[in-house]
């Protein structure tokens, strides 16, 4: 199974890099977390890898730290998580935000990530809760759920990776001035939706 993959990135998108091993180029499916923080086209990069394999494919799934891989896989431990939806769910919440979260046993907060309903997240609580605090994943104080932003810095922040994605200033303005953006929810969540927007 590849664990680790280092080479050049050959090309990325807010949810795959392509990267350059040797010459051979490695698809890695990524969370909008690890995209975010990836450098420039041509650029040297590890990243920490799960494989998943099925009977007619191998996909690869990539995260710049193992803690990110490490909440990615007990995700996929929770019966009806697949790989698919623990990738996104990581680009809805941050693993320190996750983290609280489930050992809050906060519903509200794990429902609100796209694909995780009611019952998803009481299963996701019922099953990793203690998890969390026998791996040392979850703070001291219980409290490692972060404020959210202010809206303003949300939308700012959106806008920006949108213009460094290719879109045009006033088609982002537009995009985001026509979403309600309270500050509750993650910049991940917000983007995520402006580009379902853009796409269409």
């Amino acid at each position: 199974m590849i664990a680790l993959l280092t080479g050049l990135i050959a090309s990325k998108a807010p949810d795959t890099v392509i990267l350059d091993v040797a010459g051979v180029g490695y698809r890695v499916q990524i969370p909008f977390s690890t995209y975010f923080s990836l450098p420039d086209d041509g650029s040297r990069l590890s990243l920490h890898i799960h494989t998943n394999v099925k009977e007619d494919a191998i996909h690869l799934f990539g995260f710049l730290t193992a803690e990110e891989k490490q909440f990615f896989q007990l995700l996929l431990s929770v019966s009806g998580v697949g790989p698919k939806l623990a990738r996104d769910s990581l680009s809805n919440i941050q693993p320190d935000e996750l983290s609280a979260a489930l050992v809050r046993g906060d519903l509200a907060r794990l429902s609100a990530i796209p694909g995780i309903g009611k019952k998803s997240a009481e299963r996701l609580v019922l099953e990793l809760k203690d998890k969390i605090v026998k791996l040392g994943l979850a703070s001291p104080s219980g409290s490692a759920l972060q404020k959210p932003a202010a809206a303003a810095t949300i939308r700012d922040d959106v806008s920006s990776a949108l213009i460094n994605l290719g879109y045009k200033d006033a088609v982002v303005a537009k995009t985001l001035g026509d979403m309600e953006i309270s500050g509750e929810e993650s910049m991940e969540a917000i983007l995520k939706v402006a580009l379902k927007r853009l796409m269409k």
